[in-house]
């Protein structure tokens, strides 16, 4: 049975979005490139989660507030997908807000409208304090 390190997957990760970028280049939307994304990765054998919701625990409550996880990959590292022009600070954030709302470690943030897929994607490690 294949259990892949974390480190196998992030490189699975990478080499999945290149293929994605290679075969559509910029300039779709969103959502066709986590369709896409997801496809590669089944297919090279990871368990692959689209649109988790992701609840909010405020004072002992539970809101289901809308917040997603695009992607969640072997329930280790989240990827979040984007298609736009240029990069917002605010995605960097969320990314960082959902490693800490789910405990996980390892996120991908990856921007598929950019001209080198090296440019748009970035990696991050959620630190535990």
């Amino acid at each position: 049975m294949f259990h892949p390190t974390t480190e196998d997957i992030a490189t699975g990760i990478v080499h999945a979005a290149y293929r994605v970028h290679r075969a559509l280049g910029p300039g779709l939307l969103e959502r066709i490139y986590e369709s896409c994304l997801a496809y590669e990765l089944r297919k090279a054998g990871y368990r692959v989660e689209r649109q988790i919701p992701l609840p909010i625990v405020y004072d002992g409550l539970v809101f289901e507030e809308g917040l997603r996880l695009d992607l969640l990959v072997e329930n280790r590292i989240i990827i979040e997908i984007k298609a736009a022009d240029h990069p917002h600070p605010i995605w960097t954030a969320q990314l960082l807000s959902h490693l800490k709302l789910t405990d996980k470690k390892l996120g991908f943030l990856i921007n598929f409208n950019v001209p080198l897929l090296r440019d748009g994607i970035k990696r991050y490690i959620h630190t535990k304090t």
